[in-house]
């Protein structure tokens, strides 16, 4: 292996082979590792809660997704440092020396991910001994909660270091790569889960198998893949011993704010709703009706996300060497994809979700419709924002980002202290899309826009009526399809998705001639 990668970003036409044909290959490869990541995350939180009731009573599995959740939130301590060093590395593009300051920067980062780990792990193990959390949590009748609740929230930090690792995958073209092995440990902790469970049976043996394959995917990624993908890392110029300065660490958490604000703001929108819809309204039954709407409308802009992701990483690339021609093709392009990928979906869910929705609660929590079309149009408004925020993510814009995202924060708290009081959950999602379109899609998505494309506002436009047209189009063949096709039950509900699917399909069959998709391309207004 040597140091210039075959398929990496890079100048176009040149050794690195940066040209369309490389492009869409690690564009394809990163999509399908995310959706791959995606199921696999559905089949965590959903799939496997059969298995745990068989063995486990419901006290027991109320405190296993109370450690799991925390585990999840550790992701919090990275501090926007892997988004820093991703812009870091996209910058060092244009240097002489790439592979040298890549490496140096690389070596120092390295050393602050293993302060975060070392001096937050001490601090954790403290306060868990201080003040153990099946007391504060109110487990204390579940065995071993507080050593599971250890192992998994100091496993999880010890996997931080991944994050370092993956930034210069995703900036080097190997984004797909580091997802595919991520996803190869997610598997194999789900079946270690399953194992420990029909072995043990208990907390801390199912917290021990997901957390170890989490952290033989760090070492291995840390100590043994990126050294042989990237022998540069091994040449770093400043001696093993070296260590950064005080005020150099210091400066790089300053420099990461930006970053840490954004990631925060994105999920407070997906998990501060349902705890200040559970504080504010007494009616547990919209809290449900709430919790579990919201998980579709959190999954279309979870996928929205997973798709801007290898996009943001080559228009990262483009922006660093400064390729503005081909930046502003594939922004537009791209906007134009993950826009009409989310319309399509809601455009779906729209006319079906009621009838899933009563199989999924047997009919025990009633359909609320205004909710759930508030929440499914506002994913396919905020759409377009979303490769806006990925690319301000890869193109170092934290000033655009610290206003924006912390602009929306506010807006949206404002917005749910004065609308959920007096609207229930439906207050909850005018709150969330309303902070949507009014921040994040109206100044972030809008400003980024102005800066890279020649024609921002008809560019908007153009995304805005097709948006209308797939899911009006959509929603309205969907409807027509449950009023004709009859019956009731999880049969007439495949019965219909089947047809719906075979009626877009053969709509949308005359998008398999490339010359008709050029001329659509040659269409966008960028």
């Amino acid at each position: 292996m040597t140091d210039t990668q075959t398929d990496a970003p890079g100048k176009a036409g040149g050794a690195s082979g940066s040209g369309g044909a490389g492009r869409v290959r690690r564009l394809l490869q990163g999509w399908s590792a995310n959706l791959v990541q995606m199921v696999l995350g559905l089949t965590q939180q959903l799939l496997l809660i059969p298995a745990f009731l068989h063995v486990w009573s419901g006290d027991l599995l109320a405190a296993w997704l109370a450690i799991y959740a925390a585990g999840s939130l550790v992701v919090v301590a990275d501090a926007g440092l892997q988004l820093r060093a991703i812009n870091r590395f996209l910058a060092f593009k244009s240097c002489v020396d790439c592979d040298g300051r890549t490496a140096n920067f690389y070596s120092a980062l390295l050393r602050i991910y293993l302060a975060i780990v070392a001096v937050p792990g001490v601090l954790l193990c403290t306060a868990i001994y201080l003040a153990p959390p099946s007391a504060v949590l109110g487990f204390r009748q579940a065995p071993t909660f507080d050593a599971a609740m250890l192992v998994m929230t100091l496993g999880m930090l010890l996997t931080l270091p991944a994050n370092l690792v993956s930034g210069l995958y995703r900036v080097r073209g190997r984004y797909g790569r580091t997802v595919w092995l991520q996803n190869g440990a997610l598997l194999l902790g789900q079946i270690a889960q399953l194992a420990a469970l029909a072995t043990f049976g208990s907390l801390l043996a199912v917290a021990i198998a997901f957390v170890s394959m989490q952290l033989l995917f760090t070492i291995f990624l840390t100590v043994f893949d990126a050294p042989r993908l990237f022998p540069f890392l091994r040449r770093a110029g400043r001696p093993s011993f070296a260590s950064p300065s005080l005020r150099w660490s210091v400066g790089q958490f300053g420099r990461a704010l930006p970053f840490a604000v954004a990631n925060i703001t994105e999920l407070a929108l997906v998990n501060v709703p349902v705890l200040l819809v559970s504080a504010l309204v007494t009616n547990r039954v919209a809290v449900a009706q709430w919790g579990l709407t919201r998980v579709i409308a959190s999954l279309v802009r979870g996928l929205c996300l997973q798709v801007t992701l290898p996009l943001a990483a080559e228009l990262g690339h483009d922006h660093a060497v400064g390729d503005k021609e081909r930046l502003r093709r594939l922004y537009a392009h791209g906007s134009v994809f993950v826009t009409g990928l989310a319309s399509l979906i809601v455009a779906g869910l729209l006319p079906f979700w009621p009838d899933f929705f009563a199989l999924w609660t047997h009919g025990s929590i009633p359909y609320d419709a205004p909710m759930t079309v508030t929440l499914l149009l506002g994913s396919a408004a905020v759409a377009p924002s979303l490769l806006a925020l990925g690319f301000a993510n890869h193109s170092n814009r934290g000033d655009l980002l610290i206003r924006t995202k912390g602009l929306q924060l506010v807006v949206f708290l404002v917005l749910s202290f004065a609308l959920i009081p007096q609207l229930g959950p439906l207050g909850a999602a005018l709150a969330v899309v309303a902070s949507d379109i009014l921040v994040q899609f109206g100044l972030l998505a809008l400003m980024v826009m102005r800066q890279t494309l020649h024609h921002p506002l008809r560019h908007i436009g153009f995304l805005l009526l097709m948006a209308f047209a797939i899911v009006a189009s959509g929603w309205l063949i969907g409807l027509a399809i449950t009023a004709l096709v009859p019956g009731s039950g999880l049969t007439h509900f495949i019965v219909e998705c089947a047809v719906w699917l075979i009626v877009v399909g053969t709509l949308a069959s005359p998008l398999l001639s490339a010359a008709l998709r050029a001329r659509l391309r040659a269409l966008v207004p960028a």
